[in-house]
């Protein structure tokens, strides 16, 4: 659990110095550095959706959690946690929901998160979650200074989560099997893909809704290997 503890740690700690800075820089520096990250997610999402080897399989597991998000609304519920811890914490950003929901996406889809929390939960080695964290925490300062409070916010996403998925690693060995794991990382590829895309407001994206996809994705691969 220390790997998913030292993670929140370092998201709230980049959030601050984010929003510390946030408040000093000026928006075009924002919007360049906005812009920056938005690109660096791109490529990230990019690299991981072509190393998939099924590229059929990975588009039906898209289009397939796509229906199913848009029916139970995930991004919309999502959304309304958003806007509860917004009121619980008194804020009046307008962007803090944007914010918690981009960084919560960003931070928990992916194989290093699952890969991270398994190892460090069955053998006690936090190393991929120590690298995790050092990433989160970088991308936590530059949305910090453009989304503000509602980043830091996203670290309870990390803690609840990441940490749910580290104390149940026993009974989730089977998500380290390389089909597995090839097909969470071409599928969360796509879904950090959106994300970038989102960054860099070209168009919004769902990316809430596709969710289910990573369910999908792990089904297929366990079922049809």
């Amino acid at each position: 659990m220390i790997g998913t503890i030292v993670n929140t740690g370092a998201v709230l700690a980049g959030s601050a110095v984010g929003i510390s800075a946030g408040k000093r820089l000026p928006e075009r520096i924002r919007t360049i550095l906005m812009q920056g990250l938005g690109l660096s997610v791109v490529l990230i999402g990019l690299k991981m959706a072509l190393s998939g080897e099924k590229l059929i399989a990975t588009i039906g597991y898209l289009l397939l959690g796509g229906l199913t998000g848009e029916i139970l609304r995930i991004e919309e519920r999502i959304e309304r946690v958003g806007e509860w811890l917004k009121k619980r914490s008194g804020s009046d950003s307008s962007s803090f929901v944007q914010g918690f929901v981009s960084a919560s996406l960003l931070y928990l889809v992916g194989a290093m998160m699952i890969v991270g929390s398994i190892q460090d939960g069955t053998a006690g080695d936090p190393s991929t979650l120590y690298v995790k964290s050092l990433l989160d925490g970088v991308a936590s300062i530059a949305l910090a200074s453009t989304f503000g409070v509602g980043v830091a916010f996203s670290a309870l996403s990390v803690l609840v989560v990441q940490g749910s998925i580290t104390l149940l690693a026993a009974k989730l060995l089977f998500l380290q099997d390389p089909n597995v794991l090839n097909a969470i990382t071409a599928t969360g590829g796509l879904l950090i893909l959106g994300i970038g895309i989102n960054l860099l407001e070209l168009k919004y994206i769902r990316t809430g809704n596709l969710l289910p996809a990573l369910v999908y994705a792990i089904l297929g691969a366990v079922i049809l290997g």
